[in-house]
């Protein structure tokens, strides 16, 4: 009985890799979403680089009332109610992000947590507890993540500023 636990608390200890971007990818596997969807100007692009980091990079436009780029990923919907934290490895440019969470890719909400960057690599910690969800750009008056299901991650800048960005991206596990 004691190996049974043992095994099973091991289990769950074991970071899940949601993305490792060092492992053979496809940059098709992402895709961008700008807000020319409604009529605005800001480019987002995203590749693999030769160092096998995903780079989303670009430029936010605030014309035409446009001012976000994002990036996404369907995955196959996961089960993650042993974890209770996103762990992302990256680089930035000083820009805040927000890493997204989707526990079903047709919610038309997505939960939300804000970080900054700077021009070194770092391990950012996301509590699922923090992510509130959220509806372009609104706060939802509805429960935080619940750390259960997850179906679609995604990276978003809109920080209502024109700027260019760069995100280096080395992986996403959960703890």
């Amino acid at each position: 009985m004691k190996l049974i636990l043992a095994f099973l608390l091991f289990q769950y200890l074991q970071p899940m890799i949601l993305y490792n971007f060092y492992s053979p990818v496809q940059a098709d596997e992402w895709i961008v979403v700008d807000d020319v969807v409604m009529g605005g100007k800001s480019q987002g692009n995203f590749m693999i680089n030769p160092q096998g980091k995903g780079v989303f990079e670009g430029n936010v436009s605030l014309e035409n009332n446009g001012g976000f780029s994002s990036v996404r990923h369907t995955l196959a919907q996961k089960n993650v109610a042993g974890f209770c934290k996103v762990v992302l490895y990256l680089k930035g440019d000083g820009n805040t992000y927000q890493f997204r969470i989707k526990t079903n890719k047709s919610d038309y909400y997505a939960y939300v947590a804000e970080f900054n960057t700077t021009s070194n690599w770092s391990t950012i910690e996301i509590p699922f507890d923090t992510m509130y969800p959220s509806f372009r750009g609104q706060r939802l008056d509805a429960p935080n993540y619940p750390g259960k299901l997850i179906e679609e991650i995604s990276f978003l800048i809109g920080n209502k500023k024109e700027a260019s960005f760069k995100l280096e991206i080395g992986r996403i596990t959960l703890e």
